[in-house]
């Protein structure tokens, strides 16, 4: 059974279009992350799903229930923002009650239902404390206990973690996978943190001006991307991209060539691209290697700079008759992710190879021309 299903969204503000016939099934018990660049619509979509926005057309639907015009608070669902948005003058165990006094519950089911969120999230040694007392991820548990108390069919969260430092970022990320294990609960989380997304989603929505551009698993859109800007947007470090030209196609395959001599076999392609069309190469950073290993395809570089980051080394290196989309210099500046520590010379010299089977073919439109990757299985 579908937990929410939202059906042809459009959201307009004045002449802003915002949401474009956004349609999307989730069901329950899933763990929904969108995510996408500032103004891409993410937040939109999430306020319409609360009710604190009104769509333009389209439907909502929550446990089967249409809530299209619905008041936030007979939607059935708790919503978990950015700011902790805490009453400073009450307690943990006011704060997290409020919602039930509201709603005029019984004594007894307030305290029950407070007492249960604060074991889940480990703040019964906090009751009794004011928010100005508590670290930001205490604060950012408080804010979450105050959504479990109200048992809603659906948790909204609005960028929750963007607050707080790298190491509570990570923290709460495992307390938030935890407690979605623990509930059971459909979850729609909007971040624009990408390793947030990869580590705690059943399923990533890739927004982009007001669109969904791809919808799965975390490494099935890692490993497969429908098109560049998905490519691109998912990955740390980014992919690297490279302009080419295909120089000859026959049947399901096709030769690019990238610069001066640098050339790309690729096989088994969804489609074939006409010889003499502008294309564009992706090759993930890590799919990349430095020095003799053997290699299908490699040109060579000059080590630019290099970051050492404990458990891997991450080179950047300029392949001047390369040029990578984005660089305002024609130079081709590529990223290499390394699994270990190597030093490397500013300005030394050094050959990068890569296999023609892990390089993705796009199309001109951004269009993924090259066939399905194997995704790894968990």
């Amino acid at each position: 059974m579908a937990s929410v299903e939202i059906q042809n969204v459009e959201k307009h503000y004045g002449g802003f279009h915002a949401l474009k016939d956004i349609s999307l099934t989730i069901d329950e018990g899933e763990f929904i992350v969108m995510v996408g660049p500032s103004g891409c619509g993410k937040s939109t979509l999430l306020k319409t799903i609360a009710g604190l926005e009104t769509v333009t057309s389209g439907r909502l639907r929550i446990k089967e229930r249409d809530v299209t015009h619905l008041e936030p608070g007979d939607r059935g669902i708790a919503m978990v923002f950015q700011s902790y948005a805490l009453y400073p003058h009450m307690t943990v165990e006011e704060n997290m009650g409020f919602g039930l006094r509201m709603a005029k519950r019984p004594k007894a089911e307030i305290d029950a239902a407070v007492s249960r969120a604060a074991q889940i999230l480990r703040l019964e040694e906090q009751l009794q404390k004011f928010p100005k007392q508590l670290s930001g991820g205490q604060r950012q548990r408080v804010a979450i206990g105050r959504a479990i108390t109200r048992s809603p069919d659906v948790f909204l969260f609005d960028e929750p973690l963007s607050n707080l430092d790298a190491a509570l970022r990570t923290q709460m990320r495992v307390e938030l996978s935890t407690l979605h294990g623990r509930l059971g609960s459909t979850m729609i989380y909007v971040t624009h943190d990408q390793v947030e997304a990869m580590t705690m989603a059943s399923r990533i929505v890739v927004l982009n001006g007001g669109r969904i551009e791809q919808v799965g698993a975390p490494l099935e859109l890692y490993t497969n991307p429908v098109n560049l800007f998905v490519a691109g947007f998912l990955g740390a470090p980014r992919m690297n991209f490279v302009t080419g030209k295909v120089t000859s196609a026959n049947g399901r395959s096709a030769s690019v060539t990238c610069g001066d001599g640098l050339t790309i076999d690729f096989h088994n392609l969804i489609e074939t691209p006409a010889a003499g069309a502008t294309v564009t190469v992706g090759i993930r950073p890590e799919k990349l290697h430095v020095g003799d290993r053997v290699a299908t395809t490699s040109f060579p570089a000059r080590v630019r700079l290099t970051e050492y980051l404990g458990r891997e080394t991450i080179v950047y290196a300029d392949a001047a008759p390369l040029v990578t989309s984005g660089s305002d210099s024609g130079t081709g500046v590529f990223t290499v992710q390394i699994g270990d520590i190597q030093p490397f010379m500013p300005d030394a010299p050094v050959t990068i190879g890569f296999d023609s089977d892990a390089a993705y073919l796009f199309a001109s439109d951004g269009k993924t021309l090259s066939a399905a990757k194997p995704v790894t299985k968990i």
